[in-house]
């Protein structure tokens, strides 16, 4: 057998070789880089499980590169290509779409999960310059794009395999090529799937509808999804169908953030000692602070995390009064997180074009302002092909001690949003952001609650989650207290979709 491109450790190593006998049972040999036709079977599932730093994500971005060497087309859900019969597919899903962000910053070409449960169907002349840059076509001419902007989507898409994104860099927006979306009908082979800690049941069922092969990728120590008694998809899965990864690689052990996340594995580690850890840790690298008081400039692009709702809404309150925001709208520049989406039975199809523009429950937006209809707001999305939407909003502000939250103004149906400046811990999951706060009297106070989650204290859960949260800095907070912004609330830092190259109305979505 062919050693695998990149050193791997023992137990990658080990995980890739029992990865790549499933994949040959799969009819997809990595090794060999061939494929044999598809063929009906019993279904296959393994779990890659470790902790952060564990080298979850370079296996599977090298799995994912091998599988495509072996010549399996990969779907990433914005749009499929010419069907042939005897063509091989590979889709790499998250959750959520920030999580799909991160992975496609590695080279990865991840899509969420909602995105592969549903396609898009495409107008014919867009489906040509689809094609096209999928190397299944010839350069089309399409009635209203130049050349220009022809060579703006090619060169967006070699950096990124996007289809949406490439035509968003023409100019384009997903009313003028997309026409529709439906549910999918026909299976895949092959899918990887990233934190998949957050699965719940029903996504599990639906992906082991679609896809013959699934694997799934998971932290076993984070939070599992809510109404599962504390227990991960994975965790019923045999010895055989599980590859644990045990060792830290050596381009983390550096890494002060991920030392105190395995800390946290100690039976014996009680909350104070592990203050003093991060005490010890913030005296000698700066990557760790503890902080007084909460960040107010921070809060604007990363929320502090908590334990207790009650603990989120007196934050956002006191983020709001610090930016003297007025009680009965929002400002430009405050963040949000989408809540679902508030649409009866009937309008299934708005509320299947709402999700794959990335409003999905838990997507992170930042507000830009009121839309030209009564009810609709523009809306930065983080991690989406197209980032800037204008939708159908209801905008919920919680109040503490207030059982009903305040609505500012709403639309009748659509989006539902809460503010975003502070978001629970288990919301928190699947997303990183380059620093991060963590407010440590919420964990101070689930450690003296003593609460039990699958075999552990909740406090270890709450803090491991909430510290691999943060890419580059942990601010440990330690007092209920907020410090004065030293600046405004801004949008100008968010980058804006390209300018149509046609004017025309304003296309809100309800």
């Amino acid at each position: 057998m062919s050693l695998p491109k990149l050193t791997f450790s023992d137990d990658q190593a080990e995980a890739h070789d029992r990865l790549a006998e499933l994949l040959r049972g799969a009819g997809v040999d990595i090794d060999a880089a061939t494929t044999t036709p598809r063929a009906k079977g019993k279904s296959r599932v393994m779990a890659v499980i470790g902790k952060a730093g564990s080298g979850k994500t370079l296996l599977l971005a090298e799995l994912t590169r091998a599988v495509e060497e072996a010549g399996v087309d990969i779907v990433s859900g914005d749009w499929e290509g010419k069907r042939r019969r005897d063509r091989r597919t590979l889709s790499v899903l998250a959750p959520t779409n920030k999580a799909a962000s991160v992975l496609r910053a590695r080279g990865v070409p991840a899509t969420t999960i909602h995105r592969i449960l549903y396609t898009p169907v495409y107008a014919p002349e867009y489906e040509a310059i689809a094609e096209w840059l999928a190397g299944q076509g010839e350069r089309p001419e399409v009635e209203g794009l130049t050349d220009i902007a022809l060579d703006r989507a090619h060169a967006f898409y070699q950096a990124q395999k996007s289809i949406p994104g490439a035509l968003a860099a023409a100019g384009l927006r997903g009313s003028d090529f997309i026409t529709g979306w439906k549910r999918r009908d026909d299976p895949l082979d092959i899918g990887f799937v990233d934190e998949s800690s957050m699965l719940d049941e029903k996504q599990f069922e639906d992906l082991a509808e679609i896809f013959d092969t699934l694997v799934l990728f998971g932290d076993p120590a984070q939070l599992a999804p809510v109404g599962q008694s504390g227990e991960m998809v994975f965790d019923r899965f045999g010895d055989a169908k599980k590859c644990v990864l045990h060792r830290v690689h050596r381009q983390e052990t550096d890494n002060p953030i991920l030392d105190l996340a395995h800390a946290l594995g100690d039976e014996a580690l009680t909350f104070e000692a592990f203050e003093r850890m991060i005490e010890d840790a913030a005296r000698r690298d700066d990557r760790v602070v503890v902080a007084p008081r909460v960040n107010a400039d921070l809060m604007a692009r990363s929320p502090v995390l908590v334990w207790r709702n009650k603990t989120r809404i007196r934050l956002i309150q006191a983020f709001r009064a610090s930016h003297a925001a007025p009680p009965d709208r929002l400002v430009p520049g405050e963040p949000l997180i989408c809540d679902g989406i508030e649409l009866p039975l009937k309008h299934r199809k708005r509320r299947i074009e709402l999700e794959a523009k990335g409003l999905i429950k838990g997507a992170q937006v930042v507000f830009l302002g009121d839309g030209k209809k009564p009810g609709f707001s523009r809306l930065h999305v983080f991690g989406a092909d197209d980032p800037q939407v204008s939708v159908a909003s209801i905008i919920k502000i919680e109040l503490p001690g207030e059982e009903e939250p305040f609505i500012p103004f709403a639309a009748k149906m659509g989006a539902a949003f809460l503010h975003g400046a502070a978001v629970t811990i288990h919301k928190a999951q699947g997303s990183q952001w380059p620093e991060v706060q963590v407010f440590a009297p919420d964990l101070w106070a689930a450690a003296r609650a003593g609460r039990i989650e699958a075999g552990l204290p909740l406090w270890k859960r709450l803090a491991y989650v909430a510290i691999t949260r943060a890419e580059t800095r942990l601010h440990w907070v330690t007092r209920y207290a907020l410090a004065r912004p030293t600046r405004e609330l801004r949008t100008d830092d968010l980058a804006a979709a390209p300018a149509p190259l046609k004017l025309e109305a304003e296309d809100d979505v309800a």
